[in-house]
């Protein structure tokens, strides 16, 4: 143990000795361990960290087997829960925003409805009063009870205990406070913490819907449930499937091949888990090359300073010390560098994981992101630290191993009895070509980036403003709604500068409701027979045109397209083509609705993205909303007036006509970014990595040629001196390191290249065959290089001949 404190004191007076080297050392552990620290700690709260609810490793989530969608029927789940052999219980539940009235005026918070078991079929217990549960279930609105989240209770209710049994409205109908959920309960959606859980069978009232018995209605957005104890996954998919199949047995028109498979409910099953996982993979295999390429950076460091050192290294094997004992310090000063830099680099991830738990990218939508460090973080961040050290520290061995004192004490260097930098070449070439794979993913976020906020959507999101006024919120219902919509309409027309305004039940590129269609001809109108299954929007007259989608064919709707008339409809150009063949058939054709409407066809609208970026052309239709009335409602206004002043002349405008009405008005820009987020998250998160790994490729070229000009000083001095020109004097001193900048880019544009594919899970319409991608790493890497360049070659033709030699 002496002999390593000893060790461990003779590296600290080294590295004292030479500040720049131990910084730069320091700086470059921190960033790759950080960076890793970070990923994996994202990979670790959204993939292998199960959901914070006890026994999470029998929880599974139910989703059909031929799409992957996780919702159902409310019926559908009642059946699921009963009929079912395999589970402890299955609780539902969905997202919902209502206006909540505590005595201080409404506000409006997203929370949570859930089945009656919900809490019990979890096994949470309440850390206030008590939960709701099946015996308070008595059918539609007989459970008008909250039981509210451990923040909303701490943020808004000051930690009151005497909350339970206060009544509090939700839009406009009394609900009583029964408790408070545990702090460490934030439900079993990621990414949402509800601010409240309300029953289920309540669902008119919260919602302002009255499908909660309608089996064709799909509003429960998951189920989930525990296994019992010795059910296998195999056994349990049987027994829902067994049930799929008496569903579709007893509901022809109503259900759609009920198959079931079973999934981790973490990242919303299997349809959302796929491209989540492809993205964090690839971020951690970029961050394994960022902390690659740190390795190759300070193994050429630690050559470079062996080098430096060879004559110290010399005397002391001459004086009788041991190879061992001169590795042993070698080995303790980079395992010190290393745990000193991957302490810095773990402290900067634990602030950006804890930012991020706390990140609210979505005004009051209330986002949690659990990607908060634990230990499994910290053991990484310490495991890859070490490793890390044991790699660069284990570069320079075989230079020590083989040193030879009498050649060294007689000639001066290692570097000067032989210029064996092969390794070094090796590891910088390593290193450049990993960074020109990070810049290389970095370019193409951006333009990924680009591609998508350019990208055709149907409609044009500027000029464009969202006003939502949430009908079931202010107590309107039944046949008092589509009145108060058209006097909503009239009244914002009526607003300076507003240009047009339109009325729609879901917004394009976010809401997702679905309808199966039918052919004219068809008579078996059960989902197996259907034609297609589209998007569906109820709009108004002026929709289209507030919205700037393009008619081309046929005609909008009017205030006549009303109850007593003909069902028509306006579908877009990709339903016209797989419906009827073509849009000049389309026009005056007919369809079918799962209820047997017949619709005729009166326009036809270009394609858009309905549901994600990323989808193919679907199809769509829009229905008049005076023959299909919905209560919720989004009004489009077209204006180029400045958005606040516009948003203030429409509030108030609304509040004339009722002074209760909930209001929330952003742009649409603002609006879809939430479609736009994952991109923006792959563009930043690349970014990052990017700059990174452009440092790295810095401090690597700038190491190897200011130690290649530092060493061969006099023999550019006498090249000077014999007449050199400043470009032959350049050559001589980095054209080793311009070849390795240009051999390593173009090894790196090429593993980029051949990465497209694992680039294009991360990115949307990611290339890097991009023309512009490709230049932009030309043009990247050679700024690199010269900005790791510039001061060695002004070193280089700083060169005085004669104070070199006069020194020699």
């Amino acid at each position: 143990m002496s002999g390593l404190a000893q060790d461990l004191c003779y590296v600290l007076r080294q590295l004292r000795k030479s500040p720049g080297f131990t910084i730069t050392a320091v700086v470059t552990v921190a960033m790759a361990i950080g960076a890793n620290a970070v990923v994996f700690g994202v990979l670790n709260g959204l993939i292998l960290r199960p959901l914070n609810v006890p026994q999470a490793e029998s929880l599974y989530l139910i989703e059909r087997a031929s799409d992957k969608d996780t919702s159902q029927s409310y019926p559908d789940y009642l059946d699921l829960r009963d009929r079912n052999h395999s589970f402890d219980g299955l609780a539902a539940y969905r997202i919902t925003q209502v206006a909540m009235n505590t005595g201080e005026g409404p506000s409006l918070i997203w929370g949570m409805e859930s089945s009656s078991n919900y809490f019990d079929g979890l096994r949470i217990h309440p850390y206030v009063g008590r939960f709701f549960n099946t015996s308070d279930d008595h059918g539609p609105n007989s459970a008008p009870y909250i039981v509210l989240s451990y923040a909303y209770w701490h943020s808004h209710f000051r930690d009151d205990r005497g909350v339970v049994g206060r009544t509090v409205q939700l839009n406009k109908h009394p609900f009583t406070i029964l408790g408070v959920a545990p702090p460490e309960f934030r439900g079993t959606v990621v990414f949402v913490s509800p601010n409240f859980f309300v029953p289920m069978v309540n669902h008119e009232q919260v919602d302002g819907a009255t499908d909660l018995n309608d089996r064709a209605s799909r509003w429960v957005f998951m189920v989930v449930g525990h296994l019992k104890t010795g059910v296998t996954l195999t056994e349990a998919t049987a027994d829902l499937n067994s049930i799929g199949a008496y569903l579709d047995e007893t509901y022809p028109k109503d259900e759609r091949q009920a198959g079931f498979s079973l999934a981790r409910p973490n990242l919303l099953g299997d349809q959302f888990a796929p491209g989540v996982q492809a993205f964090i993979a690839g971020l951690m295999l970029l961050a394994g090359l960022i902390l690659l390429a740190a390795c190759a950076n300070l193994g050429s460091l630690f050559t470079a300073r062996a080098a430096d050192r060879s004559r110290e290294v010399a005397l002391r094997l001459a004086l009788g010390s041991s190879h061992k004992r001169i590795l042993r310090a070698l080995f303790a000063e980079a395992v010190l560098i290393s745990l000193v830099g991957g302490a810095i680099g773990l402290w900067a991830s634990v602030v950006c994981l804890r930012w991020l738990s706390e990140w609210q990218p979505f005004g009051n939508f209330p986002v949690h992101t659990p990607v908060n460090p634990d230990a499994s973080v910290y053991g990484v961040a310490l495991l890859l630290s070490l490793i890390s050290g044991f790699l660069f520290g284990a570069v320079p061995v075989r230079q020590v191993l083989r040193t030879d004192p009498y050649q060294v004490i007689k000639v001066g260097s290692i570097a000067a009895v032989a210029r064996r930098s092969t390794a070094r070449d090796v590891l910088l070439a390593v290193q450049i070509a990993i960074c020109a794979v990070l810049v290389t993913s970095s370019l193409v976020a951006l333009r990924g980036l680009v591609h998508a906020m350019h990208s055709n959507f149907g409609f044009e999101p500027k000029n464009s403003m969202l006003v939502d006024a949430d009908l079931p919120m202010a107590g309107y219902s039944g046949d008092r709604v589509p009145p108060m919509q058209k006097h909503m309409l009239d009244a914002i027309a009526t607003v300076p500068g507003v240009d047009s305004v339109g009325l729609t039940d879901a917004l394009l590129l976010n809401d997702q409701n679905t309808s199966n269609i039918f052919t004219d001809r068809t008579t078996d109108l059960r989902p197996s027979s259907a034609a297609a299954n589209v998007y569906t929007y109820h709009i108004s007259p002026e929709y289209l045109h507030a919205e700037g989608t393009m008619l081309l064919s046929g005609r909008a709707f009017t205030w006549h397209d009303q109850k007593d008339s003909p069902r028509v409809a306006v579908v877009n150009a990709e339903f016209a083509r797989k419906i009827f063949g073509s849009m000049q058939n389309a026009i005056g054709g007919h369809y079918k609705l799962p209820d047997g409407t017949r619709i005729q066809v009166v326009g036809i609208s270009e394609n858009g993205k309905y549901g994600k970026l990323t989808e193919e052309p679907k199809p769509a239709m829009f229905l008049p909303i005076l023959q299909w009335p919905s209560t919720s409602a989004w009004m489009v206004v077209r204006s180029s007036r400045d958005p606040q002043q516009l948003g203030a002349a429409i509030r108030s405008t609304l509040h004339q006509l009722d002074a209760g009405l909930p209001v929330v008005i952003e742009t649409r820009l603002d609006e879809i970014a939430g479609a736009l987020f994952p991109p923006q998250v792959a563009t930043v998160a690349l970014g990052v990595l990017g700059a990174m790994g452009g440092m790295l490729s810095i401090t690597g070229i700038f190491g190897m040629a200011a130690h290649s000009v530092s060493k061969r000083l006099r023999e550019l001095g006498i090249r000077v001196a014999l007449g050199a020109q400043r470009k032959q004097v350049v050559e001589a001193a980095l054209g080793r390191a311009f070849k390795l900048l240009t051999f390593g880019s173009a090894a790196g544009l090429l593993l980029g290249i051949l990465a497209s594919r694992v680039l294009a899970f991360i990115v949307y319409e990611a290339t890097p065959r991009d023309p512009l991608v490709l230049a932009g790493v030309v043009v990247a890497m050679a700024l690199l290089g010269l900005l790791g360049t510039w001061i060695p070659a002004r070193h280089a033709l700083s060169i005085d001949p004669m104070i070199l030699l006069r020194e020699e």
